[in-house]
């Protein structure tokens, strides 16, 4: 059977996402790209740990290159990490054509907002995607949800404008880092789906509370 793709080599590889064997090449050339991959694909998986070990990234053209956020900051933060990591994966559990790229849209312009409040002006960029809108305001909330229940569970917040910042500069640049640039590509998505139990947005669930 010739690819569908090319028409051209021998359709070997079976295509999860077309129903259909394709090419090796194509499977190759088109993942992520014209083929909308579901993250369970074998091929898909396998090429990611390839490209991960031989990941190389320059730290200079990372988003927010002059910001270093230290490991103690994320450890000391990690409950606002995680309920920011929930709020995006359940969005993204809701609307199944959110990429990489609408997700680090959304943070970094949420993260420079954050940034300008600083000279005490608070300004947002705006996005031309209304999915990348939509996902900003669900990081809103999920913000002030979680400033909420620390009010409720320790009679106040302790939660600072520039805590929220260099939280939101770390999932920035740590996207950054997993996002293989391909126009379909969830990687990252994938990869923060992995710190939760493997059901859990299976269907669209509540945002997550905290004990």
């Amino acid at each position: 059977m010739v690819c569908p793709l090319c028409n051209k080599r021998k359709a070997k590889r079976l295509c999860p996402a077309r129903a259909e064997s394709i090419c090796t090449i194509c499977c190759g050339t088109e993942r992520e790209v014209t083929i909308d991959c579901p993250s369970e694909c074998e091929y898909l998986i396998a090429s990611r740990e390839y490209d991960w070990e031989r990941h190389d990234f320059d730290i200079s053209k990372l988003p927010f290159p002059d910001t270093t956020i230290s490991e103690r900051f994320v450890r000391e933060h990690e409950e606002l990490v995680t309920f920011i990591d929930y709020a995006i994966c359940g969005f993204a559990a809701e609307h199944r054509d959110m990429v990489d790229t609408d997700v680090l849209a959304a943070l970094q312009t949420l993260a420079e907002s954050y940034r300008t409040l600083a000279s005490g002006i608070y300004y947002e960029k705006p996005l031309d995607l209304p999915l990348q809108r939509e996902l900003v305001g669900k990081l809103k909330s999920a913000i002030a949800d979680f400033r909420k229940d620390q009010t409720a569970h320790a009679g106040m917040t302790t939660l600072r404008d520039a805590d929220i910042r260099d939280t939101l500069i770390f999932l920035t640049q740590f996207g950054a880092t997993h996002n293989n640039g391909r126009p379909k590509g969830r990687a990252y998505l994938d990869h923060l789906r992995g710190f939760f139990a493997k059901d859990t947005f299976a269907k669209p669930t509540s945002l997550l509370v905290l004990p």
